[in-house]
C-alpha cells in the first residue's frame, strides 16, 4: 500500500466537499477537512473550523496541518457560495461577497499551498469551479464571474509550477444533487436538469471521483485542465 497523504478540502462540510473528504479519507489518506461549521464525524477526516474570508485563519490551519503531518499533497479547493439576483437588482455587497469567497479566498489557499509544495517539489491542486462560468446562467453574474475567475487564475498557476512538480488542474461541474442546487428552487433546477443530455443531475460521489483521479499518480501529466462532470451541458464549450 502506497504511503498516505496528507488531503486538504475547503468547504468540506457538505456536498461536493464532504464527498471528497470520505473518497481520500477511503484511500487511507489523511484528510483535513477545512469548513466554518464543524463537520460530520467522518472516520479518518480531521475537520478545522476555518473563516476563509479571513487569511489569518488560513495561515494558521496549514502550518497546524504540515507541523502535524510534515507534508501537503493535495489541496482541493472547494469552498463556495451562490448569492443569486438579476443584475439590475444585485447589490454591491452580494457582488463582493461571492467574489471574495470565491475567487479571493481560493486564491490565498491557492497560494498558502503552492509555498509549501514548491519546496517539497510535489503536490496535487484541483480547484473547483461550475460550468456555470460558460453557461451563464440567470442571477448568477457574481457567481459566473467568481468561477471564470478561478479557471484563468488556476491555469497561470499551473504554469507557474509545473517545473517544480506540481499540477493544477479545474473541474466544472455541472447541476449536482446538493444543497446548494435545492436553493435554486424545484422549478430552476428543472428547467436546467432539462438541458442535460444525460437527463439527470449529477451526484457528489461522481465528482469526488474525478477530483481523487486528477490528484492520483496517473495524472501527473495532466495540468491547466479543464474537466466538465455536467452530463453533457456544457459539451463544446
Amino acid at each position: 500500500m502506497s504511503e498516505a497523504r496528507t488531503v486538504v478540502v475547503t468547504g468540506a462540510s457538505r456536498g461536493i466537499g464532504l464527498a471528497t473528504a470520505r473518497a481520500f479519507a477511503s484511500l487511507g489518506d489523511h484528510v483535513y477537512g477545512l469548513a466554518r461549521s464543524s463537520g460530520p464525524d467522518v472516520a479518518g477526516v480531521t475537520y478545522l473550523r476555518v473563516d476563509l474570508s479571513e487569511a489569518e485563519q488560513i495561515e494558521t490551519a496549514f502550518d497546524q496541518i504540515e507541523a502535524e503531518t510534515g507534508r501537503l499533497d493535495v489541496v482541493v479547493a472547494n469552498a463556495g457560495i451562490t448569492k443569486d439576483q438579476l443584475t439590475v437588482r444585485m447589490s454591491d455587497g452580494d457582488f463582493r461577497e461571492v467574489i471574495e469567497t470565491n475567487l479571493v479566498a481560493t486564491f490565498q489557499v491557492m497560494r498558502r499551498a503552492m509555498k509549501k509544495m514548491m519546496r517539497q517539489r510535489s503536490g496535487r491542486i484541483v480547484v473547483v469551479s461550475s460550468i456555470g462560468a460558460f453557461v451563464g446562467l440567470p442571477g448568477q453574474a457574481n457567481y459566473a464571474a467568481s468561477k471564470a475567475g478561478v479557471i484563468g487564475m488556476a491555469r497561470a498557476m499551473a504554469r507557474e509550477v509545473a517545473s517544480r512538480g506540481v499540477t493544477v488542474n479545474v473541474i466544472a461541474p455541472g447541476l449536482i444533487a446538493t444543497d446548494m442546487a435545492s436553493a435554486l428552487g424545484e422549478d430552476k433546477v428543472e428547467a436546467i436538469a432539462s438541458q442535460i443530455p444525460a437527463g439527470r443531475l449529477g451526484n457528489a460521489d461522481e465528482v469526488a471521483g474525478s477530483i481523487v483521479f486528477l490528484a492520483s499518480e496517473p495524472a501527473a501529466y495532466i495540468t491547466g485542465a479543464i474537466l466538465a462532470i455536467d452530463g453533457g451541458m456544457g459539451m463544446g464549450l
